[in-house]
Formats: C-alpha cells, sequence, structure tokens
C-alpha cells in the first residue's frame, strides 16, 4: 500500500508541474521542489518494497517451512494401508515440486494480486477524477480480458494436474530405480530403465509444454488489451486536449495512470498462471492432509498394563480390505511370557498376525486382549511402544550401525549398544568396518549382507528391552551356527518377555516353549516341539524333509 501510494501521487506531482509550466507562472525554485518531491516519492517507493520484499516472500518461505512440517508430521500418523495406496515419489513430489508452486503463488502470486486490486482501485479513482468519460473509454476492453482469462485459466488447471502427477511418477521411478540398483545390474536393465525415464520425461515436457501453451496465451493477450485501451486514450484524450476538455498535464498523468493500470491488466493473466498451478498443487497436498489415521486413541482409551503377562487371541478372524477371502479365521490361542513359535506354509498368514500383533492393521474388536484387556481399548501408542518388531525384509537408513541399532532406544549407552549386537552375533563383524560402528552402512544398508541387516533389525529389536517382541521370520538369511547363538540369547531374552517367532526352518523352533502351525489361515495345531512332532501330519513332513540328508537345513546350510 506505501509503494503504491507513493507511485500514484508521481504523476500528479508531474501534472501540477506540466500545467505550471504550461502557464508560465512556475518559479525555478518551485520547479526544484516538484523535482525534490518525485525524488522524496521514489526513494519512499524503493524503501517500502525493501520491506514489502523482506515481509511478504519471508512470510511465503515460513509458511512452505510450516506446509513441510504439516505433511511430514501428519505423514508419521498414517498407517501402513494409506502407503500401500501412496508411492514414495507421489509424496517426495508433493513435498517438493508441489509445495514450491504454493510457496510461489503465496509470495509472489500474492503481492501481484494485492498490488493489482490496491493499484486499479486507486489508479481507477484518479482517473475518474480527471476525467470519467475517458476513463470508461480506456476500461472499454477490459470485458474481453476477463473472459478470455477464465477460459485459459480452466484449461491450465487441468493441464498443469497432469504435469504434477507426471512428475510424482518420474520421482518414483528414479527413486526405486536407485534403490533396486544391485537388481537392475543384475539383470542388465540399465537400457529399459533408461528407456522408461526418457519417457516419462518427453511426456513431462509435453504436459509442460501444454500449460506454457496457454501461459503464451495469457500474457500477449492482456499485453493486447492492455496497449489497445493505450490506443484509444491516445486518440480520444489527445483530441480532448487539444480542445482544452483536459488540460495537457491532465492529459500526461492520465496516460502514466493507464500505464500503472496496464500492469495489473497484463499482471492478471500471470497471477492467474501463479494461483492456478498453486491452488492444484495445494489441493494435491491438502488430500494427503485429509486422510485421516485408522487407529485413533478416544476418551475410553486405558492405559498398558506394567507387566504383560498374557496375549489372548479370542476366535480372531481377518480379512484385508482389498481381499474377500479370509487370511486368518478362527484363531484361538493363549501366550504368555517365553519363546512362541509359528509354523506354517507360504502364504498361511503367519506375517498377517503377527501385523495384527503389531498393531500394523487394525485388530476385530474383542478377539485379541492384554491381560484380559480388549487391545483396541489400550492406547495405541503405549502399545506400540510395548512392541518391537523385527521383519524378514528389515530396513536400514542410511546412516551409522550405531544408530541404526538404538533408532528404537535413541539413549541407549554404547554398551547397551554392543551387548545387542553381541547377543545377535554380529559384534565382531561390526568391528572389521573401517570406523566400527560409527561406520555408515548406506542406502538401505546396501554395503551388508542379507544375514548382517537382519541380525541389526534383531539387534535394533532386543535393545529396546519391549515386553513384546516380534519376529517374523527375521533369520531366514543367518547360517546355522550363529542361529544357534542368537536363539540362546533369545531363550535368555524371553524368560520375563513374550517372544513370538515366525519361521520356515524348524531346527530354532524347537527350542520354543510352545508351538503352533497356521495353515490356510486356521490354526491346525499348537503344542512344543515333540508334541507336534507325534501328532501333527504337516509337523513330521516339514521336520523329516529338513532333517533328512540333502533336505532343506542341509540346503539352508
Amino acid at each position: 500500500m506505501g509503494v503504491d501510494l507513493c507511485q500514484l501521487f508521481i504523476p500528479r506531482v508531474v501534472k501540477l508541474s506540466i500545467d505550471a509550466l504550461k502557464s508560465g507562472t512556475i518559479h525555478p525554485h518551485e520547479l526544484s521542489r516538484y523535482g525534490l518531491t518525485i525524488i522524496a516519492l521514489a526513494v519512499g517507493v524503493a524503501v517500502f518494497r525493501y520491506f514489502w520484499r523482506n515481509l511478504i516472500l519471508g512470510f511465503s518461505r515460513l509458511m512452505e517451512r510450516d506446509i513441510r512440517e504439516q505433511l511430514f508430521s501428519h505423514l508419521l500418523t498414517l498407517d501402513r494401508p494409506f502407503f500401500q495406496k501412496r508411492t514414495t515419489g507421489e509424496l517426495m513430489a508433493l513435498a517438493t515440486n508441489d509445495l514450491a508452486a504454493v510457496q510461489l503463488a503465496a509470495g509472489m502470486g500474492l503481492i501481484a494480486l494485492i498490488d493489482a486490486i490496491i493499484m486499479t482501485g486507486a489508479v481507477l479513482v484518479f482517473m475518474i477524477y480527471i476525467n470519467p468519460t475517458l476513463t470508461l473509454i480506456a476500461l472499454s476492453p477490459l470485458p474481453i480480458l476477463a473472459v478470455l482469462t477464465k477460459m485459459l485459466s480452466n484449461r491450465l488447471h487441468k493441464r498443469f494436474s497432469r504435469v504434477q502427477e507426471t512428475f510424482s511418477e518420474l520421482t518414483e521411478l528414479a527413486r526405486s530405480t536407485v534403490n533396486a540398483m544391485r537388481l537392475v545390474k543384475i539383470y542388465s536393465r540399465e537400457v529399459d530403465q533408461t528407456a522408461n525415464f526418457d519417457r516419462l520425461g518427453r511426456q513431462y515436457i509435453k504436459y509442460n509444454m501444454q500449460v506454457a501453451t496457454i501461459q503464451g496465451l495469457l500474457f500477449p493477450v492482456s499485453g493486447l488489451v492492455a496497449n489497445g485501451s493505450l490506443l484509444l486514450v491516445v486518440m480520444i484524450g489527445g483530441r480532448m486536449a487539444i480542445d482544452n476538455v483536459i488540460t495537457i498535464g491532465d492529459f500526461i498523468a492520465f496516460i502514466s495512470y493507464l500505464f500503472m493500470l496496464i500492469w495489473p491488466m497484463m499482471a492478471m493473466g500471470w497471477v492467474t498462471n501463479l494461483f492456478q498451478r498453486g491452488m492444484t498443487s495445494l489441493a494435491r497436498i491438502q488430500a494427503v492432509l485429509n486422510e485421516r489415521p485408522i487407529f485413533i486413541n478416544d476418551g475410553s482409551v486405558l492405559p498398558l498394563p506394567a507387566v504383560i503377562d498374557s496375549i489372548e487371541l479370542r476366535g480372531l478372524n481377518y480379512i484385508y480390505a482389498e481381499q474377500q477371502t479370509p487370511v486368518l479365521q478362527d484363531i484361538t490361542l493363549t501366550l504368555s511370557p517365553g519363546l512362541f513359535g509359528l509354523v506354517g506354509p507360504t502364504g498361511s498368514g503367519k506375517s498377517s498376525l503377527c501385523h495384527l500383533l503389531a498393531r500394523l492393521y487394525p485388530v476385530p474388536e474383542g478377539s485379541i486382549f492384554i491381560n484380559g484387556v480388549d487391545l483396541n481399548r489400550i492406547d495405541i501408542n503405549d502399545y506400540r511402544r510395548a512392541v518391537a518388531y523385527a521383519p524378514q525384509e528389515p530396513f536400514l537408513f542410511a546412516d551409522t550401525i550405531a544408530a541404526n541399532i538404538s533408532f528404537g532406544r535413541p539413549l541407549a549407552s554404547v554398551q547397551e549398544v554392543e551387548a545387542a549386537a553381541r547377543a545377535v552375533g554380529i559384534h565382531d563383524e561390526i568391528l572389521y568396518f573401517k570406523n566400527g560402528y560409527g561406520s555408515r552402512i548406506g542406502e538401505k544398508g546396501v554395503m551388508l549382507s542379507g544375514g548382517q541387516r537382519q541380525r541389526i533389525s534383531l539387534a535394533r529389536a532386543m535393545l529396546t528391552q519391549a515386553p513384546i517382541l516380534i519376529i517374523d521370520d527375521g533369520l531366514s538369511a543367518v547360517d546355522g551356527g550363529t542361529e544357534q547363538h542368537i536363539m540362546s540369547a533369545l531363550i535368555e531374552y524371553s524368560r520375563t518377555k513374550i517372544v513370538i517367532m515366525t519361521s520356515h526352518r524348524l531346527a530354532p523352533l524347537a527350542q520354543a516353549s510352545q508351538l503352533a502351525v497356521l495353515q490356510d489361515g486356521r490354526l491346525t495345531a499348537v503344542g512344543n516341539h515333540q508334541e507336534l512332532l507325534s501328532q501333527n501330519d504337516y509337523y513330521q513332513a516339514i521336520y523329516r524333509k529338513q532333517t533328512e540328508p540333502g533336505g532343506g537345513e542341509a540346503h539352508a546350510a
């Protein structure tokens, strides 16, 4: 407002000086005063412009930071089903490309819009004050600009949506290719992946060129309409000045004001472009922010019991939202402190049961109880803090070994981290690295073997000392000797805690206090190793296959 006010008074000073010069009554000192006034107004424009650039552009950067933090923190509240629907590349695009478009709209776009509104309103007042008729003539082409801008804006929104969607696909392809670089090289897919990236890149350029076509029309159309207004003012206003309807000073001031009006007229196309891009991107971000987590604590939640004595499953049935066949059917089981083994063929529901016990998916009411209390009535955050989880395919951060092990317990001492590593038999191997526990292991632990990644994941879980430890086939890549060492540590760990472990190999589970067999989502047998070996046909068959010469155990070794 300060900038616009200073700019608006400059033509007024020019008008007064020109009219005074024409009348021949102006004194040199008075002319100098007019000049100094213009200089003062110009300095005011510079000072105010400096402050609005800092304040408004600074605001847009703060807003960008806040939305990015809001988006990131909101993503952390969402559950596994959400991330099965959205790709990582899409979410990365929201936090980069889309957010940049929002920032530009809230920065320069907001400045241009407010400037155009204030300048247009004030300029019109000054123009009407000079001559209302000439003002109407100058504004006559504006409806054409309004209609064309509306038509082009609708097309711009649709085309920019395609641009952002394609950028998400491009980002996801780049991310997944880099993460799977070893696989790409093993199968010699470099040329194919490059071709896919090139195809998406060309598609991205194509959609951007379609957006540029709309932008290329908005600016010339705005300029054409603005210059049409100038032509009418020169022709008709010039005649008015000749006929003394208005003074020469009024004519020059009116043209100056019209030039000020031309900028808002031309800026409307640019502002429309910025806001269409910003609103499109903001809608994509808002769609994620509108997602609600599945697990929400209400006022009736109960704190987790201080000591967990039992986990009871009562007729548990579960079916995934996108499937029609239940993955778990009528599971009734009671778990107490000790090592509990879960065996069964691939697809029998072992991992699904682990996911439910870890509360990665919603649990049906009245199906899982902790110390006799329905799991759904227990505070979700309290429960998750009481569960440590080691999956078959562990995720490791591109950080140090120590940071990965202590992720679930950041304040753990060096001695506690080393003790967890020793328990899973990886301490000596860590010392072989140049920087020991301070060695960085690359994206997803690319510098480690499969067995090393699994053991670091298990060390992370054991370090938390959580009362419930779930190991979902987390030793599948570990050799037999190391496996025995780990099982000894797990037996000791399970003396006061509930340890649930799934495995395709029966040897490590033979020491479990209790075993269960899952087949086709149903619990077919429960007992210890000897009981199942004598009573369950599936368990007998798997045991023979893995222990006889040339069987599964021999191959695994």
